[in-house]
Protein backbone atom coordinates (compact mmCIF):
# COMPACT_ATOMS: atom_id res chain seq x y z
CA UNK A 1 0.00 0.00 0.00
CA UNK A 2 1.53 3.58 -0.81
CA UNK A 3 1.55 6.21 1.66
CA UNK A 4 0.48 10.07 0.52
CA UNK A 5 1.08 12.49 2.07
CA UNK A 6 0.39 16.02 2.61
CA UNK A 7 1.92 19.39 3.72
CA UNK A 8 0.27 22.77 4.75
CA UNK A 9 2.93 24.74 5.23
CA UNK A 10 3.48 28.57 6.25
CA UNK A 11 6.96 30.34 7.74
CA UNK A 12 5.22 29.54 11.80
CA UNK A 13 4.01 25.87 11.13
CA UNK A 14 3.23 23.16 9.40
CA UNK A 15 0.70 20.18 9.43
CA UNK A 16 1.38 17.01 7.88
CA UNK A 17 -1.73 14.39 6.89
CA UNK A 18 -0.35 10.87 6.17
CA UNK A 19 -2.45 8.29 5.01
CA UNK A 20 -2.05 4.35 4.55
CA UNK A 21 -4.27 1.94 4.47
CA UNK A 22 -7.06 2.73 6.90
CA UNK A 23 -4.59 4.74 9.12
CA UNK A 24 -4.98 8.63 8.67
CA UNK A 25 -2.41 10.78 11.29
CA UNK A 26 -1.74 14.28 11.22
CA UNK A 27 1.30 15.87 12.58
CA UNK A 28 1.87 19.67 13.77
CA UNK A 29 5.48 20.97 13.25
CA UNK A 30 6.17 24.30 15.05
CA UNK A 31 9.08 26.38 13.18
CA UNK A 32 10.60 28.67 15.98
CA UNK A 33 11.47 30.65 13.37
CA UNK A 34 11.71 34.46 14.40
CA UNK A 35 9.28 37.20 13.18
CA UNK A 36 10.46 40.02 10.76
CA UNK A 37 11.93 42.48 13.03
CA UNK A 38 12.97 45.89 12.95
CA UNK A 39 16.20 47.05 13.91
CA UNK A 40 17.00 49.55 16.19
CA UNK A 41 19.97 51.99 15.69
CA UNK A 42 22.04 51.85 12.73
CA UNK A 43 25.03 54.40 12.01
CA UNK A 44 25.07 57.12 9.57
CA UNK A 45 27.98 57.75 7.13
CA UNK A 46 30.16 60.89 7.83
CA UNK A 47 29.30 62.27 4.32
CA UNK A 48 25.68 64.03 4.28
CA UNK A 49 23.25 61.41 2.77
CA UNK A 50 26.21 58.66 2.96
CA UNK A 51 25.15 54.93 2.86
CA UNK A 52 23.79 53.56 6.24
CA UNK A 53 25.35 50.36 8.03
CA UNK A 54 23.24 47.53 7.17
CA UNK A 55 25.38 44.72 8.50
CA UNK A 56 23.23 44.06 11.78
CA UNK A 57 19.97 43.66 9.04
CA UNK A 58 21.92 41.23 6.73
CA UNK A 59 23.35 39.18 9.97
CA UNK A 60 19.35 39.42 11.50
CA UNK A 61 18.21 38.29 7.87
CA UNK A 62 20.87 35.25 7.47
CA UNK A 63 19.88 33.80 11.01
CA UNK A 64 16.38 34.21 9.83
CA UNK A 65 17.60 31.81 6.59
CA UNK A 66 19.31 29.75 8.67
CA UNK A 67 16.41 28.88 10.89
CA UNK A 68 13.82 27.69 8.23
CA UNK A 69 16.52 25.88 6.51
CA UNK A 70 16.14 23.71 9.85
CA UNK A 71 12.43 23.81 10.10
CA UNK A 72 12.13 22.50 6.41
CA UNK A 73 14.35 20.00 7.10
CA UNK A 74 12.43 18.49 10.58
CA UNK A 75 9.33 18.50 7.91
CA UNK A 76 11.24 16.61 5.09
CA UNK A 77 12.37 14.25 7.67
CA UNK A 78 8.81 13.57 8.83
CA UNK A 79 7.64 13.05 5.45
CA UNK A 80 10.71 11.11 4.30
CA UNK A 81 8.93 7.40 3.87
CA UNK A 82 6.02 9.28 1.72
CA UNK A 83 5.32 7.74 -2.20
CA UNK A 84 3.50 10.77 -3.17
CA UNK A 85 3.67 13.75 -1.67
CA UNK A 86 0.95 16.89 -2.20
CA UNK A 87 2.44 20.59 -1.12
CA UNK A 88 -0.31 23.44 -0.45
CA UNK A 89 -0.13 26.75 2.23
CA UNK A 90 -0.27 30.56 1.81
CA UNK A 91 1.91 32.90 0.75
CA UNK A 92 5.99 32.23 -0.08
CA UNK A 93 6.70 29.09 2.30
CA UNK A 94 5.07 26.16 0.18
CA UNK A 95 7.52 27.38 -2.68
CA UNK A 96 10.63 27.53 -0.76
CA UNK A 97 9.73 23.98 0.87
CA UNK A 98 9.07 22.45 -2.50
CA UNK A 99 12.81 23.87 -3.81
CA UNK A 100 14.56 22.33 0.27
CA UNK A 101 12.72 19.24 -0.96
CA UNK A 102 14.36 19.27 -4.49
CA UNK A 103 17.53 19.01 -3.25
CA UNK A 104 16.90 15.49 -1.96
CA UNK A 105 17.21 13.05 -5.12
CA UNK A 106 15.19 10.85 -3.16
CA UNK A 107 12.15 12.97 -2.68
CA UNK A 108 12.01 15.00 -5.79
CA UNK A 109 10.00 12.57 -7.98
CA UNK A 110 7.52 12.01 -5.21
CA UNK A 111 6.07 15.39 -5.51
CA UNK A 112 2.44 15.51 -7.04
CA UNK A 113 1.75 19.20 -6.92
CA UNK A 114 2.28 22.53 -5.18
CA UNK A 115 -0.84 24.34 -4.93
CA UNK A 116 -2.26 27.55 -3.23
CA UNK A 117 -4.72 27.23 -0.18
CA UNK A 118 -5.58 29.93 2.62
CA UNK A 119 -5.33 28.75 6.59
CA UNK A 120 -7.26 25.26 7.34
CA UNK A 121 -8.70 23.38 10.46
CA UNK A 122 -6.91 20.19 10.54
CA UNK A 123 -9.91 18.34 9.07
CA UNK A 124 -9.89 20.55 6.27
CA UNK A 125 -6.71 19.79 5.57
CA UNK A 126 -6.79 15.95 6.02
CA UNK A 127 -10.17 16.36 3.17
CA UNK A 128 -7.82 18.34 0.90
CA UNK A 129 -5.40 15.36 1.02
CA UNK A 130 -7.87 12.61 0.84
CA UNK A 131 -10.14 14.38 -2.44
CA UNK A 132 -6.62 15.57 -4.27
CA UNK A 133 -5.37 11.58 -3.99
CA UNK A 134 -9.05 10.10 -5.05
CA UNK A 135 -8.54 8.08 -1.21
CA UNK A 136 -12.03 8.06 -0.29
CA UNK A 137 -12.73 4.72 -2.18
CA UNK A 138 -9.34 3.12 -0.77
CA UNK A 139 -9.16 3.62 2.39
Amino acid sequence: MKKYMGIWIDFEKAYVASFEKSKEIITRIDSEVEGRVRLAGGSRSVTPYGPQDVASERKVEERRKHHLRKYYQRVIRAIDDADKILIFGPGEAKIQFEKEIIKSKKLKAKIAAVERADKMTEPQIAAKVRDFFDLHRSI
